[in-house]
């Protein structure tokens, strides 16, 4: 039976004391009308003690306590990748609906699995691709729609960081999986929006650390059946990159911070042809407030979300392909 709030809010719980959710996602939620934060939980009962000062709930020791309260409609899973499929499960039983960060799970049989169990207890469960709720993708894709570059020829992203601490769950392949499911997922994902889910892969090319049996970076080739390329990249031992670009038969589009610009920034989307270049700068908008208000009315008002689940099913897919096609170099 669906869990739901007898108010005009979601009771949310949020299992994990994660960066990602005490400097974007709990302030959004905490911003949000339609969501009310009820619960905190982590295995360290002091950890969600400072969780739940800062954004309200009670604190929670345990992942499973969080899931027998009776004032948790909904949960947020913000927890290192390889644990999600478990949790996830967890929760669709206890009658919860998800938002998880990215990625869902780590295969698309079990990505697939978890939709199906939501679907059939007819909960909603979001994968939080944030990046996917800015505007400013919108603006590209319309104007890349009204020929602003020509015809569409090919397509470049990438998604690099400098190497992460000594002891981050990234280099920890049972829990965090490595760059790939990190980070790789990003540049995929882009392609996927603007190319559309018929994508071959061409090549593939990971670095793995054989210390910590994680990949560290690689390089994918993609192409759709007409020929249009992608070439992505991706990594945790590179300067900062976070980019796309479009490139057409009469010009090409160029975006910085594609994937995780601030709230208070304006994205500059640049046009050049030939010997003309065009710069525009684009309004402000906060990808985490979007997507956690979609959650929200999705539980509330029943919006339908197969297609963003689709879309996930796609991305899992074609995740699994690119994994076992990758020649691994070990560094």
């Amino acid at each position: 039976m669906m869990s739901r709030s007898t108010t005009d809010r979601v009771r949310m719980g949020v299992m994990g004391c994660a960066d990602i959710a005490w400097r974007k996602t709990l302030p959004a939620m905490l911003a949000e009308p339609a969501i009310q934060v009820t619960a905190i939980a982590s295995r360290d009962r002091g950890k969600a003690a400072v969780f739940a000062d800062r954004f309200s709930g009670a604190a929670v020791e345990g992942y499973q306590a969080l899931l027998d309260r009776d004032d948790v409609d909904a949960v947020y899973l913000p927890l290192p990748a390889r644990l999600h499929a478990e949790w996830i499960e967890r929760s669709l039983a206890a009658g919860k609906h998800v938002l998880v960060e990215k990625p869902m799970t780590d295969s698309r049989p079990a990505t697939e699995r978890l939709v199906e169990l939501a679907r059939a207890r007819q909960l909603v469960l979001l994968e939080n691709f944030m990046f996917l709720y800015h505007s400013q993708h919108s603006a590209v894709r319309k104007l890349v729609a009204d020929g602003a570059i020509g015809e569409l020829r090919a397509f470049s992203s990438a998604f690099t960081i400098p190497p992460k601490p000594v002891g981050d769950i990234r280099y920890q392949q049972k829990v965090g999986g490595g760059a790939f499911l990190d980070f790789g997922g990003y540049p995929i994902r882009a392609a996927l929006q603007f190319l559309g889910g018929d994508l071959r892969i061409v090549g593939a090319m990971f670095r793995r650390d054989p210390r910590h049996d994680v990949v560290m970076s690689g390089h994918v080739l993609l192409c759709t059946s007409d020929g249009i390329a992608a070439q992505l990249s991706f990594g945790m031992e590179h300067s900062y990159r976070n980019s796309y670009s479009l490139a057409g038969s009469t010009g090409r589009i160029m975006l910085d911070r594609v994937f995780t610009p601030p709230e208070t920034y304006q994205p500059v989307l640049r046009i050049e042809r030939q010997d003309h270049r065009e710069e525009f700068v684009l309004p402000v908008d906060h990808q985490f407030a979007n997507v956690v208000r979609e959650f929200a009315r999705a539980v509330l008002d029943g919006d339908d979300l197969r297609a963003q689940q689709e879309w996930t099913l796609q991305q899992a897919d074609l995740m699994d392909r690119v994994r076992e096609a990758a020649l691994v170099v070990d560094i």
